[in-house]
C-alpha cells in the first residue's frame, strides 16, 4: 500500500511517501542529501518497498514539502515528528551527505528507535573542518562567488559538476535522467523561501562510538577526497561497522548508480 502524507510541524507541512509491506521489520526510512530531495531514493524505494516497508520524507525547503511561515527548527525533531504521527517506535535509518548527519544525530538522541544505519558519504555534526583538495575547493570557490551573483542556475550547474560527477571529473560525467533529476530536485532547494533557521544538535564527532545501533558505510571512490577518507575513519573508529566503497561513482550513489546501491542493500540484508 503506498501512502503520501502530509505531517504538519512548526511552519510547516512535510511530504512523506510512506508503503506499507507487513513482514514484521523495522521499516527504512530513506534521509536525503542536501543538494537532493527524496526522489533521489526512487530506485531503493522501488527496490525495499516489496520487501518491507518503506519511508520517505521531503525536509523544509526541499521537494514537495511546503513552507508556511520561517521558523527555527531541528530536523532531528522533524524526523521524530513523522515516525510519532506514523506511530512507528523503531526504524532503520538510510542517509546520505546530509540525510546521514540526521541519520546519526538521531541514533544518538533517541538510540531505542534505530534498528540500524546505512550511511553513504555522511555528514557529521562537529566534524572538523576538512582541507579540500584542489578540484573541490576551486569548485567550491566558483559556486560560493555565482551564489553571491545571485546566478542561481549557474550554481545549480556547478554543484552538478562537484557532487554528482565528481570534482577533477569531466562535466557531464553523469548524464541523463540522472542528471536532469539532479538539476530539478536542486533547483527547487536553490529558489525555495527560507524554512528559517536550522538548529544544530550536539557534536556527534567526538561521540561516534558509542552509537549502538549496526552502522553500515557507503562511499563512491570519485566523491570528494575527504569524504573518501572520512568513510573509512568513521569505519576503523565503529567496531563491527561494515564499510564498502564503489568504483567510479561520486556522492550520490542511490541517484547516480541505484542498481550497484540497491546490491548493497541486499548484501547488508536489508532488502
Amino acid at each position: 500500500m503506498h501512502i503520501t502524507h502530509w505531517i504538519p510541524v512548526a511552519g510547516a507541512e512535510l511530504a512523506v511517501d510512506l508503503r506499507v509491506h507487513s513482514d514484521g521489520r523495522a521499516p527504512l526510512v530513506f534521509l536525503h542529501a542536501g543538494v537532493t530531495d527524496s526522489r533521489m531514493w526512487a530506485g531503493a524505494m522501488g527496490a525495499a518497498a516489496g520487501h518491507r516497508s518503506v519511508l520517505c520524507m521531503d525536509r523544509r525547503g526541499f521537494g514537495q514539502t511546503r513552507i508556511d511561515a520561517a521558523r527555527p527548527h531541528a530536523w532531528t525533531e522533524d524526523l521524530r515528528a513523522v515516525l510519532d504521527v506514523l506511530r512507528l517506535p523503531q526504524v532503520e535509518l538510510v542517509g546520505c551527505s546530509m540525510g546521514g548527519r540526521i541519520a546519526i544525530d538521531f541514533a544518538l538522541a533517541w538510540p531505542e528507535r534505530v534498528a540500524g544505519l546505512t550511511l553513504v558519504a555522511p555528514s557529521v555534526t562537529g566534524v572538523p573542518v576538512p582541507v579540500l583538495d584542489p578540484a573541490s575547493a576551486e569548485l567550491g570557490e566558483a559556486i560560493e562567488a555565482v551564489r553571491a551573483a545571485g546566478r542561481f542556475d549557474e550554481v545549480n550547474r556547478l554543484q552538478a559538476r562537484l557532487w554528482l560527477d565528481g570534482p577533477g571529473q569531466p562535466e557531464g560525467r553523469v548524464g541523463g535522467a540522472a542528471r536532469a533529476l539532479f538539476l530539478a530536485m536542486n533547483e527547487i532547494a536553490l529558489r525555495s523561501p527560507s524554512a528559517g533557521e536550522a538548529l544544530s544538535s550536539p557534536d556527534a564527532w567526538p561521540r561516534l562510538e558509542t552509537l549502538a545501533a549496526p552502522v553500515r558505510l557507503v562511499c563512491g571512490d570519485l566523491d570528494l577526497p575527504h569524504l573518501v577518507d572520512r568513510c573509512r575513519q568513521m569505519a576503523a573508529r565503529m567496531p563491527g561497522a561494515l564499510h564498502w566503497t564503489l568504483p567510479g561513482v561520486a556522492h550520490l550513489p542511490p541517484l547516480e548508480a541505484p542498481e550497484a546501491f540497491n546490491r548493497l542493500l541486499q548484501k547488508a540484508g536489508l532488502l
